[in-house]
């Protein structure tokens, strides 16, 4: 599971000096990306998500692409997410009940600099 692939871009409003009108122009801002949110079941010998985010220390973290496929029916990507200079913000070990047999699940929440969109034919 994958939640929070969404950016948006920050309104700036300037009004100059010798303008008639008398309100702002609405111009682009800087853009502002949330946090990724991935979940996955829990292996016996994957510990991926614990071993990156153990390098997170005092900004020594090692910031690297992630790249998110969407598959079609066949195994072919459908669309693609790429985010860069992204690092492990949080991680949660699933909850461990001696009476439930539901799936373990872990999840990472990822901080990222930009977000690249691929469309179907271009992956």
């Amino acid at each position: 599971e994958v939640t929070g692939l969404e950016t948006e871009t920050q309104p700036i409003e300037y009004r100059h000096a010798g303008s008639p009108a008398f309100a702002p122009v609405k111009m682009p801002g800087l853009g502002k990306m949330g946090n990724v949110t991935m979940k996955k079941g829990v292996l016996a010998s994957s510990n991926a998500f614990w071993q990156w985010y153990n390098q997170v220390k005092m900004n020594t973290a090692p910031r690297a692409a992630v790249t998110i496929r969407l598959l079609d029916e066949t195994g072919n990507t459908a669309m693609q997410w790429t985010l860069t200079n992204a690092w492990p913000v949080k991680i949660e070990a699933t909850d461990l009940k001696s009476d439930g047999n539901e799936v373990a699940v872990e999840s990472v929440e990822i901080a990222y600099e930009t977000i690249i969109i691929t469309a179907p034919g271009s992956c």
